[in-house]
């Protein structure tokens, strides 16, 4: 499956069964990406067990995608497993890995966008475009199956940015981090989604114009803007960790 494909069919993955008639290989990334949509929705919670038996049964699907799929799922840090139990969904990522990754993204991301203005062909020009309109179907949608759509396709537009940039180096390292796996899971708030769309409009506005430092500073902003809301979640645990304490 090339690049392009794989942006697809995350982009089309979403949190209910998997359809019929897929080969072991398509049916173990159907599967990883709808393990990934009810994560970043929080039908699947932090610190919950999945067993291959009871996903097999929800998917409606044999063991061996699921296997397969939990496995790389476990070799990229997405769940634990539990020996003789399954396997166990990590918590939620605490402040210094926050940060931590806080600081990468703004490192690479603004390289990316400045790159994909210079090089993006206009086929990847128009994939943005296409993730951003079905972006804004699921913006104002109820449910926490919608935010998670919405959470991949908006994964699915940082990785174009990205792949559009020819640097595979600089898309592997941010594939590793599974920044919005970890984001989304922070909140449910569909304030987040709106204040987002008006950022990735200006990224892919200044990609669209071949503006390099337009792109690059608009991915930054977006980049800032982001921390600020999700550090404010952060910011209030502490806040009544403190409250809990004082009482």
């Amino acid at each position: 499956m090339d690049d392009e494909a794989m942006i697809a069919r995350r982009r089309g993955a979403m949190t209910g069964g998997i359809p019929p008639g897929r080969s072991r290989g398509r049916l173990a990334d159907e599967v990883y990406d709808t393990l990934l949509g009810q994560m970043m929705s929080l039908r699947i919670e932090p610190g919950s067990r999945v067993t291959i038996d009871a996903l097999a049964r929800e998917l409606g699907v044999s063991q061996t995608p699921i296997r397969d799929a939990l496995n790389r799922m476990e070799a990229e840090g997405l769940v634990v497993r539990v020996p003789h139990a399954g396997y166990r969904i990590p918590p939620q990522i605490t402040r210094h890995r926050f940060e931590d990754m806080l600081e990468v993204r703004l490192l690479l991301e603004p390289a990316a966008a400045r790159r994909s203005a210079e090089r993006a062909s206009l086929q990847q020009v128009a994939g943005l475009r296409r993730l951003l309109d079905e972006m804004a179907e699921l913006e104002g949608g109820g449910g926490l199956m919608a935010y998670g759509a919405f959470g991949l396709r908006d994964a699915a537009f940082h990785d174009l940015v990205a792949l559009s940039a020819e640097n595979q180096v600089i898309r592997e390292a941010l594939a590793r981090l599974h920044t919005h796996v970890h984001l989304f899971r922070l909140l449910h708030d569909t304030q987040v989604t709106h204040l987002a769309m008006a950022e990735h409009e200006e990224v892919l506005a200044a990609i669209a114009a071949r503006d390099p430092d337009a792109a690059a500073y608009a991915m930054r902003r977006h980049i800032l803007r982001s921390g600020e809301r999700f550090r404010r979640l952060f910011d209030e645990a502490k806040g009544a960790d403190g409250m809990v304490a004082e009482a």
